[in-house]
């Protein structure tokens, strides 16, 4: 067997409220965040910075690839899935 450990996530779902929805791109293509709503969310980080970027989980997006930056979300719960 191998001992080689592959990243896994952790088995937790984040949830984060929407504190800034201004400044929507014009070329944005999808879905948009409304300030106060809370949402289901994924945290990860950008290929080329290493920022850590918001995914929200169920929304469509095609343009700029549905990542949100950190500062317009507040983390509000992390519920462990076991």
């Amino acid at each position: 067997m191998s001992k080689v450990k592959l990243p896994v996530p952790p088995p937790v779902q984040q949830y984060a409220r929407c504190i800034d929805a201004s400044r929507r791109p014009s070329d944005h293509v999808g879905d948009w965040p409304e300030a106060g709503r809370v949402y289901p969310i994924q945290l990860c980080r950008n290929a080329r910075t290493g920022q850590p970027q918001v995914h929200v989980l169920g929304f469509y997006a095609e343009r700029p690839y549905g990542a949100f930056a950190r500062h317009r979300f507040e983390n509000v719960a992390q519920i462990w899935l076991n």
